[in-house]
């Protein structure tokens, strides 16, 4: 699949052993082996450090049902100025649109300009911590970011993975993303991260 909207695709393999990363070889993207799993946070800022466009896309690598239409609603406010950031909300059901935008925007999917991703500091580039600290540099400094529902884009679930053992691993994620929301947002109160971006004006944006 490709978009005009889109100028160079770059894939982070994060110490996978399947096939993810000689598939995205073969189909022309830039692709960065990182030796052992580092975190998506991690992961992310590779990818931004490899290249120098002022607008990034992130998706994850198992997105099923992702058509070109999905990345432009994705990457048209942004391009155009109406939004600062704008995430994607994955097709879950019946009641995902209504549900969605209700819930906390911890979605990888997202489109953004880059000094939001570079206002985020290192400690909050671990596990969901990267997502409420990106929706909270947007709130803290006045920018503009909202959401999109992309119909039909699905992705491999943790029960299709590894069965009733998701049970676990589902509470720890959603353990941890209360927790990121929590500890970014006390942060954000606080002023320290504030502190930290302050060198990143307005105007830049």
């Amino acid at each position: 699949m490709r978009s005009p909207l889109v100028d160079e695709v770059i894939v982070v393999s994060d110490g996978s052993t399947d096939c993810t990363a000689e598939a995205a070889r073969q189909a022309g993207a830039q692709v960065f082996d990182l030796p052992t799993q580092s975190g998506k946070g991690s992961a992310l800022r590779h990818g931004v450090t490899w290249t120098d466009a002022p607008i990034v896309l992130f998706l994850d690598a198992d997105l099923r049902g992702l058509r070109e239409e999905h990345l432009e609603s994705l990457l048209s406010p942004v391009l155009s100025g109406s939004r600062q950031m704008n995430i994607g909300l994955r097709d879950r059901g019946k009641f995902s649109r209504f549900l969605g935008p209700r819930l906390p925007l911890v979605s990888g999917e997202r489109a953004l300009l880059r000094t939001i991703f570079e206002m985020v500091p290192d400690e909050h580039l671990k596990g969901y911590m990267v997502e409420a600290s990106l929706n909270f540099a947007c709130r803290s400094h006045g920018l503009v970011y909202g959401s999109v529902f992309m119909s039909g884009v699905k992705i491999r679930t943790k029960f299709q993975k590894v069965g009733w053992k998701a049970f676990p691993q589902y509470a720890r994620m959603w353990w941890q993303v209360l927790k990121a929301f929590w500890v970014v947002r006390l942060a954000y109160a606080s002023g320290k991260v504030n502190e930290l971006t302050s060198k990143v004006k307005r105007k830049e944006l």
